[in-house]
C-alpha cells in the first residue's frame, strides 16, 4: 500500500494511559461502535459510519473495520508505554466505489492524566486513473476529514465514558 495517500491525526483523552489502553485493548470495537453510534453485528468486523459535513450537505458510508490484536510496547529509556492498534476499513456496501484505509492507532501516554489517540493511515483511493483525478480534486479532503472526525468520536466517547 505504500502508492496510497498517507492520512495523520490525533485526538488527547483526559484520563491515565491505563484506562485507555484497556479500554481500546480489550474491546476496540465496542469503542468504535459506541463512538460512532452505529449498531454492528459482526463477529470479526464492525459496522460503523464515517461522516462528513461539505457546506451543509452530509455525506456517510457505513464502513466494516477490521481490528487486530493490540500491540503492547513498554517504555524504554526516555519513551513510556505505548499500544498499537493495527486496523483496515472498507466501505460495507460497494466497498469498490470507497477508499480502503490501513492504519495503526497509537496510543500513548502524555502526561499522568491524558493520553494521546494517534491514527496513521495509508489509503488506496478506488476506481483506478478516474478515482486518482477525484482524489486528487477533492477526496484526499473528504478522507481526511473523515478520520479526523472519526478520531475525534473515538476521542470524545473515551473522555466521557471512562470512570
Amino acid at each position: 500500500m505504500n502508492r496510497g495517500q498517507k492520512i495523520r491525526s490525533y485526538d488527547y483523552v483526559n484520563h491515565p494511559y491505563e484506562k485507555v489502553r484497556d479500554a481500546l485493548s480489550r474491546e476496540p470495537r465496542a469503542v468504535f461502535q459506541a463512538a460512532t453510534k452505529t449498531a454492528a453485528h459482526r463477529a470479526n468486523s464492525l459496522a460503523s459510519e464515517l461522516s462528513i459535513d461539505l457546506g451543509g450537505i452530509k455525506l456517510g458510508a457505513d464502513i466494516s473495520i477490521s481490528v487486530k490484536d493490540a500491540i503492547q510496547a513498554p517504555g524504554a529509556g526516555t519513551t513510556g508505554p505505548s499500544t498499537l492498534i493495527p486496523l483496515e476499513w472498507e466501505a460495507a456496501n460497494r466497498p469498490h466505489l470507497f477508499p480502503f484505509m490501513k492504519a495503526e492507532l497509537a496510543i500513548y501516554p502524555l502526561t499522568a492524566t491524558e493520553t494521546q489517540l494517534d491514527f496513521s493511515g495509508i489509503y488506496e483511493a478506488p476506481l483506478g486513473v478516474l478515482g486518482s483525478a477525484v482524489n486528487a480534486v477533492v477526496g484526499h479532503r473528504i478522507a481526511e476529514s473523515s478520520v479526523h472526525r472519526f478520531i475525534a468520536a473515538v476521542a470524545e466517547h473515551l473522555r466521557t465514558s471512562l470512570k
